[in-house]
């Protein structure tokens, strides 16, 4: 309710008590949606008083001293400067006041909420506003903010029972208070009976609550919910919600967050150490390349040509072992592609041991940094932390494509329809080779160029069978590929995601759908 009208109208009897008399010092801004004032008393002491008026939080501040920048701080309302301070007009029923200067000079607290502004007015002509993109605020008349109620029995049953629509200045704190109240359940002269108590308290509040409701902090003119803080003072009350609200409750929710971000990336180390431990195991366990290809090689003269599977002896378990060949290749160049796996498998295997002790050292560095976020009270320290020990996850955008490499030439295979789109848009060339299975529909392909040398013929065969595999005609025995340079294919306005016009089909491949090996 810190921007409630009941609240306001107390507020600025308490300000007319405390300036009035005082000369405006200073009117400056140093952070966005913030203003500061500084006042000179006929005693030479000062009083401070500031405007936060952010979208999602205005509210006013009395500080007891304020620092200002050096750097980046503007000064405003120059016309203000070294008046004097004549009163505080309140509006009636409205969330505005204006503190009033000599020479007919005005300076008008709008507090609605994530409209709040603040206005610099000459007599009833507004003169500058602090949040010029609130453009209506410039037809703004001091004086036709005052507003008149009609608080009787007869109008409270013309508005159907409605306390918001006889009492619009309630606020949404005294709606929910009073509906608690089993508001609904009740007869009508006992509902009116309760909003004359509350109105009568609204106005003549005696102790003003700072209370927490679902975790957060209120200001209220009535006790509601855990009480933090009262006092007979408004200001007091005021600057304990301000300090509340942006420290105590800021630490709660960035605590919150960075909890949250925490428990996230546990859980999802967790689960990588999981799936990588199963992975390691599976490897671990499974008959090794090498030992395979030893069995190849020492059955060699048992096994045809052209076969695609053999059945030998091992010679370690005494079991027949069934193996896998390519009908292709001879027995020995299988049992060479055995070999050439069993080392890649090693360095596999070195690759997720020390996956696993990297996620490991990390998942212990998370938990005791969650162990230390949700006990630490300071925010600044909190915020220490999240800089220093929780940088920011990348947030890269994926890649439009996947990425082979063949002879040190990259080849670009596009994802899907739209992705080949941007493939073909930003990750490519007009000098760059173009390829795609023709008359169906699948992904586009890109052989990047490498300046002054043509593309090797295997290169473009084995691009080729990527665009035959990512395609269509995936299961086909024999699929026919365009192959063009990237400058002879052009997106037709309007056409669907992924589909081109090819202007010129320098050459068509005749291959065999195969994916990467």
């Amino acid at each position: 309710m810190q921007n409630n009208y009941y609240f306001l109208r107390q507020l600025s009897r308490q300000l007319e008590d405390l300036l009035k008399g005082s000369r405006l010092q200073e009117c400056y801004s140093q952070s966005k949606g913030e203003l500061s004032f500084s006042f000179l008393q006929p005693d030479g002491s000062l009083h401070y008083l500031k405007a936060v008026l952010l979208p999602d939080f205005s509210c006013l501040y009395l500080p007891k001293s304020q620092e200002r920048a050096r750097r980046n701080s503007v000064d405003l309302f120059g016309e203000l400067l070294e008046r004097t301070l004549t009163g505080v007009e309140q509006y009636r029923n409205d969330r505005s006041f204006s503190l009033q200067f000599d020479g007919g000079y005005g300076l008008l607290f709008k507090m609605h909420g994530n409209r709040a502004n603040v206005l610099l007015h000459h007599q009833q002509e507004a003169l500058r506003l602090f949040k010029s993109k609130l453009a209506k605020d410039w037809a703004l008349s001091p004086d036709a903010l005052h507003r008149k109620l009609t608080f009787t029995y007869e109008a409270f049953l013309s508005a159907g029972e409605n306390p918001a629509k006889v009492v619009p200045t309630l606020g949404q704190e005294a709606m929910a208070h009073l509906l608690a109240g089993g508001w609904e359940g009740l007869g009508s002269e006992t509902k009116w009976e309760r909003l004359q108590t509350l109105v009568q308290q609204l106005e003549n509040p005696q102790t003003y609550y700072v209370c927490l409701q679902q975790g957060k902090p209120h200001l209220l003119l009535f006790e509601w919910g855990e009480t933090l803080f009262s006092s007979p003072d408004p200001l007091a009350a005021l600057n304990y919600f301000y300090r509340s609200y942006t420290y105590d409750w800021a630490l709660q929710r960035e605590k919150s967050s960075l909890l949250q971000q925490l428990d996230r990336r546990i859980r999802n180390t967790e689960s990588y150490l999981y799936k990588t431990l199963e992975k390691l195991e599976e490897l671990q366990t499974s008959a090794s390349h090498r030992h395979l290809g030893d069995l190849l090689m020492a059955n060699l003269h048992a096994i045809p040509a052209g076969t695609e599977k053999a059945e030998v002896l091992d010679f370690y378990t005494g079991q027949p072992v069934t193996i896998k060949l390519k009908r292709e290749l001879s027995p020995q160049k299988n049992a060479e592609q055995f070999y050439r796996k069993a080392k890649n498998q090693q360095l596999e295997l070195n690759h997720l041991q020390d996956n696993i002790a990297a996620k490991e050292e990390r998942l212990t560095a998370l938990q005791t940094l969650r162990q230390q976020v949700s006990t630490e009270e300071d925010l600044k320290q909190l915020r220490r932390l999240r800089k220093e020990q929780l940088p920011e996850e990348e947030n890269q955008p994926a890649l439009p494509y996947r990425l082979f490499e063949v002879q040190q030439h990259q080849i670009l295979v596009g994802k899907g329809a739209a992705q080949n789109d941007e493939l073909l848009r930003y990750h490519s060339r007009k000098d760059d080779l173009w390829l795609h299975a023709k008359d169906v529909s699948g992904s586009h392909v890109i052989i990047r160029r490498q300046p002054g040398k043509p593309v090797p013929a295997p290169v473009k065969q084995k691009a080729a069978q990527l665009a035959a595999w990512y395609s269509k005609r995936k299961s086909d025995s024999l699929c026919p590929v365009i192959c063009t340079p990237r400058k002879w294919v052009r997106k037709v306005k309007g056409a669907p995601a992924g589909a081109v016009l090819v202007d010129k089909e320098e050459e068509v491949l005749l291959v065999e759908p195969r994916s990467w090996e």
